[in-house]
């Protein structure tokens, strides 16, 4: 018998060779209909794979990250098996899960595939999962995965091969295809009940672009039709909200080839969205006890070897400037410049916590197939600061940080959160992670003891850490329930000791500080694309670029909405007469469709009374008021930064 643990601590006794479809039937056949994969000792396998000693056992469903990815996993060993119905001879590079959906990349031996291909494909696809066709998995010697290979002449499966040994490699078989993977699937085909094909595109071979060009297919799966009709009027809803064209209908940013890829210009409504947002954070930031520097755009090859980005990063920067024999680089992070801040005077104790922050701009070049508008760009602007405190004043210096992030997403209305801690894995350690496993291990669990103690969601991701530390991703989801990740919160045990920044402590001993990388509001370019999408382009009135607009019904009431102007701008609210000799239901239709907050429509009576007809974007006529009421009103509104 072994000792099976489920989440709750709970332990049940199975007969060794049990598998987890096997133990959510002993629970419960409503249970076992639901269950996709299963997490063995933190490694998610297929449902029906054999467990031979003790463990510990998260049955996955659905509503579980792992049980989607395996869902979608298996749905491109499904779509490939109906291409390679539809295009005999056709090989197969890889077929991951992705955010939402999946897709595979195929060598079509030089065929094309088009949109009515894609309709056949979709359609034998649903024909295969009504099979209810089982995913077998099949442990293979290296020597008999290379000889099956070389019959096909796959030389992309080949590829793969070489770099797996005996005991590493598996084929999945389902229905009529057979493929190279380590899985895991779910138990058949038959849960797959809802399926859509959304996309062709071209893709390098590894991503390299010396390589051959092959077709990627994209698709997304459901366990349910509904689910399927849900996400397709969500992407509808998404292609309103998309910040690319919102940005260039709202005249916010714009890119130009002449300046480079991945480098926005910030037109005049983009850059009052900037500086409003520098305003929230630095009143946030002045009254939790930050100090504010300023630290130069490049610096030396030499910092960044003692930092260790170059080792670890250098794909990510710029290539470096070369002037008297130095290199020197374009800034990619502004921690390294922070700690030179720190190490420039003496410190004890005392002034500790030392919190600096800076809107600092760095530059990373991102592929250029990863450019995407304003959420994967290279010159980024951060709302970076580090916190250099004892280890007995992290946790409340971290607990401040969540507290930060919890307060802005309540400004921007932001429901949904998580927080992923994200934590190294061993086997990496001197390569992709600082090779000090006891610091590993404590400061994984002081960022966990802070989550757990706030009751802040969290879900830990293992091998995803910062090179030098454990760090928290924040995730958080827009208003149609699109996901982002807005920014990170990183604790670095490392960086302190390469830059030997040292204070006095208690003792009068020397001591180096723990470090807290934080950045609540991202980068101006991700949160501003975000805030596009989850607002429609609708901003709250304190964030808007223009807030107001003043709509004369004639010339003859010019006057007064000059006079309206002089009021709001007196108290600098942004606002504009709109003095075209158009009529006003044309006027109020262009002023909805630029979304500005607030419309004032002033005619004969408004004029005589002092009062203004107002019209609010998105709700139509809220009456009349006194001018002077309204500016009061407004100005509370625009002070207390209220939502729309």
């Amino acid at each position: 018998m072994i000792q099976i643990t489920f989440p709750d601590g709970a332990v049940r006794q199975y007969e060794a060779g049990v598998t987890a479809l096997d133990v959510a039937k002993s629970i419960s056949e409503g249970l076992a209909r639901k269950v996709l994969a299963a997490e063995v000792n933190g490694e998610v396998w297929d449902a029906t794979r054999p467990i031979e000693q003790d463990a510990a056992l998260k049955l996955l469903t659905w509503d579980d990250k792992g049980g989607q990815n395996t869902f979608w996993h298996s749905s491109a060993h499904l779509m490939a098996e109906a291409i390679e119905e539809q295009f005999p001879g056709v090989k197969f590079w890889v077929g991951p899960p992705v955010e939402n959906g999946f897709y595979y990349d195929v060598d079509l031996g030089g065929r094309q595939m088009h949109e009515d291909d894609l309709k056949a494909i979709e359609k034998r696809m649903n024909e295969l999962a009504k099979q209810s066709n089982p995913y077998i998995r099949k442990p293979i010697a290296k020597a008999e995965a290379v000889a099956y290979f070389e019959e096909k002449g796959d030389e992309y499966k080949l590829d793969l091969l070489q770099n797996l040994q005996d005991g590493e490699i598996t084929f999945y078989t389902q229905g009529g295809f057979t493929d190279l993977c380590r899985g895991p699937h779910i138990p058949h085909t038959g849960f797959i009940k809802a399926i859509k094909l959304t996309n062709i595109a071209g893709a390098y071979w590894k991503g390299n672009e010396q390589n051959k060009m092959l077709t990627r297919i994209y698709g997304v799966t459901f366990p349910a039709q509904k689910q399927l009709d849900e996400y397709l009027q969500m992407l509808e809803e998404a292609k309103k909200r998309d910040h690319r064209k919102l940005g260039k209908e709202l005249s916010i940013f714009t890119f130009d080839d002449d300046v480079g890829q991945g480098l926005p210009l910030w037109l005049p409504n983009g850059t009052i969205i900037i500086e409003e947002l520098e305003k929230l954070a630095k009143e946030t930031e002045q009254d939790a006890g930050y100090k504010r520097v300023v630290t130069p755009h490049i610096a030396k090859e030499s910092m960044y070897l003692t930092s260790g980005h170059l080792p670890y990063y250098q794909d990510s920067m710029y290539p470096p400037m070369e002037l008297d024999g130095t290199k020197y680089y374009l800034k990619a992070m502004n921690c390294p410049h922070h700690h030179k801040i720190f190490a420039a005077e003496p410190k004890s104790y005392k002034d500790l916590p030392l919190r600096l922050a800076e809107y600092g701009t760095c530059y990373r070049y991102e592929q250029s197939g990863e450019l995407f508008g304003l959420m994967r760009v290279r010159c980024l602007h951060m709302n970076d600061a580090h916190i250099y405190c004892t280890k007995e004043q992290f946790a409340q210096e971290f607990r401040a940080v969540n507290d930060m992030y919890l307060k802005y997403f309540k400004i921007f209305g932001i429901e949904k959160y998580v927080m992923r801690l994200s934590l190294h894995e061993p086997s990496k350690l001197g390569q992709k992670y600082i090779d000090e496993p006891e610091l590993w291990i404590e400061t994984e669990n002081m960022v966990r003891e802070v989550l757990k103690e706030t009751g802040t969601p969290f879900v830990e991701v293992p091998d995803e850490g910062a090179f030098y530390g454990p760090k928290i991703d924040v995730q958080i989801w827009s208003a149609i329930g699109r996901e982002f990740t807005l920014a990170t919160n990183q604790v670095d045990f490392a960086q302190g000791r390469r830059f030997k920044l040292e204070f006095t402590n208690h003792n009068n001993e020397a001591e180096t500080p723990l470090i807290i990388h934080r950045a609540p509001l991202g980068t101006h370019e991700r949160f501003i694309g975000f805030l596009l999408e989850h607002f429609a382009g609708k901003f709250p009135a304190w964030l808007a670029p223009l807030q107001v607009k003043i709509l004369p019904i004639s010339d003859k009431f010019m006057d007064y909405a000059k006079s309206l102007l002089a009021q709001l701008k007196k108290w600098d609210i942004r606002a504009e007469i709109d003095e075209r000799n158009e009529k006003i239901g044309k006027k109020i239709r262009d002023t909805e469709l630029m979304k500005v907050p607030y419309m004032l429509v002033i005619g004969e009576k408004e004029q005589a009374e002092g009062k203004v007809a107002i019209r609010r974007q998105g709700k139509g006529d809220m009456g009349t008021e006194d001018a002077a009421v309204f500016i009061e009103n407004l100005k509370a509104e625009i002070s207390e930064r209220s939502k729309p």
